[in-house]
């Protein structure tokens, strides 16, 4: 005998005023939208009240004086700067001065921090304990302070006739750092072409080793496969375009270099000040962040027979940066916001060129919002950037 169940149809609920009111989600969401648009009508309500008021006093407002002539040049740029290119220009030289400073002090504090972070954990007394004392004393030391420290001690190395040569094509003096640099070729575009090609293939070769260990339990060393595309890849494309060798070499004429490439004291002075400075948080967030892994499972891991440097790769380090990538993300956004004290020595970054030609037009509201954008721009890139590389190297909870 077979009985039929009829399943009675679903129960239609209608969203009414009174049910999305008492929703603590929807309320939420409403409270938010309102603060928001609350806050963005303020902020439209000051900037028009402002720029009213500037009219009434014969103050230029707009963003039109950007297309008129600087009237002042730019001494370090990585583009050539005269005084009669536009504002723009000027707001796009410094913009890359920002992004120059902070790309090096980026990688030399991550290196500096590893290493220092390190250092902290090591089982020798005296590594250990220099390494303690760095943090606490670069740490604990205003950043401004430590600036114009090394600008000033850059400033007191001998002058050009005197220079320190340390290596062939080296040389530093208080003039800054100038080192040889090969004669501009078509063939370094195709190069770097070939290393960024290279990185790629490096990454997803790494990527397939890993998923071949989680797949069949097999370690298979890519390490000088990789190594092998990111350096192979530029230097087959170098030798196919005939080994261009030519270096435009620094060499000393009247009181001063010319030729090669130069870094200024300024540039110099604030690179390693900032450089220094955030290493030392680094290397807190790398100790922590190795130290956060349970010791327990590092025993497991040396227990079933895991060689020291695969316990490491394998087990602390995929858990620490887990750890360390947030925290060292904010202090790469700190790093470049505090690139703007570069205007305490002079070095020419956005908010000493920003200074300058809000003096020079008179828009300062304009200037001000130019540059809270670029900042803003920046900051957000690099959030992005470390959050997109947080998802790609957290453990996946199966």
């Amino acid at each position: 005998m077979t009985h039929k169940y009829h399943r009675p149809p679903p129960k239609r609920f209608l969203v009414t005023p009174a049910a999305l009111w008492h929703s603590k989600g929807f309320r939420g969401i409403l409270y938010q939208v309102l603060l928001v648009g609350l806050m963005v009508s303020a902020f439209i309500y000051m900037f028009s009240n402002a720029q009213q008021a500037m009219e009434k006093r014969g103050i230029a407002t707009g963003f039109g004086f950007l297309s008129e002539e600087s009237g002042f040049a730019i001494g370090e740029s990585l583009i050539p700067s005269s005084p009669e290119d536009s504002y723009l220009r000027a707001f796009v030289v410094a913009v890359l001065n920002t992004l120059k400073v902070s790309a090096f002090s980026i990688v030399f504090a991550t290196i500096i921090g590893i290493l220092v972070g390190l250092g902290r954990l090591s089982h020798n007394w005296l590594i250990r304990k220099l390494a303690s004392i760095y943090v606490e004393v670069f740490r604990n030391t205003p950043q401004l302070v430590q600036i114009i420290f090394w600008y000033t001690l850059v400033t007191r190395l001998p002058s050009p006739r005197a220079a320190i040569h340390p290596i062939k094509g080296v040389y530093l003096c208080n003039r800054g750092l100038l080192t040889a640099w090969p004669v501009s070729h078509p063939v370094h575009a195709w190069m770097a072409a070939g290393l960024v090609l290279g990185c790629l293939c490096a990454f997803g070769l790494s990527r397939w080793a890993k998923w071949h260990l989680n797949r069949t339990g097999r370690y298979v060393s890519v390490f000088w496969y990789g190594l092998g595309m990111i350096v192979g890849f530029p230097v087959v494309i170098w030798l196919a375009a005939g080994a261009p060798t030519a270096m435009e070499v620094p060499r000393l004429k009247g009181f001063n270099f010319v030729g090669g490439i130069s870094l200024s004291p300024e540039f110099l002075g604030l690179m390693i000040g900032l450089s220094l400075y955030i290493a030392s948080f680094i290397a807190e967030i790398v100790r922590s962040g190795i130290q956060s892994v349970d010791h327990g499972q590092i025993e497991a891991a040396r227990a079933i027979g895991l060689r020291e440097r695969f316990v490491f790769r394998l087990v602390v380090f995929p858990q620490a940066l887990r750890v360390m990538v947030p925290p060292a993300a904010a202090q790469y956004v700190s790093l470049v916001k505090n690139s703007s004290l570069g205007v305490a020595i002079g070095y020419p970054e956005l908010f000493n060129v920003n200074n300058t030609i809000t003096t020079l037009s008179g828009n300062t509201m304009e200037c001000i919002g130019i540059m809270m954008a670029v900042y803003l721009a920046i900051s957000f890139t690099i959030a992005l950037i470390m959050n997109w590389y947080n998802k790609l190297v957290q453990i996946k909870e199966r």
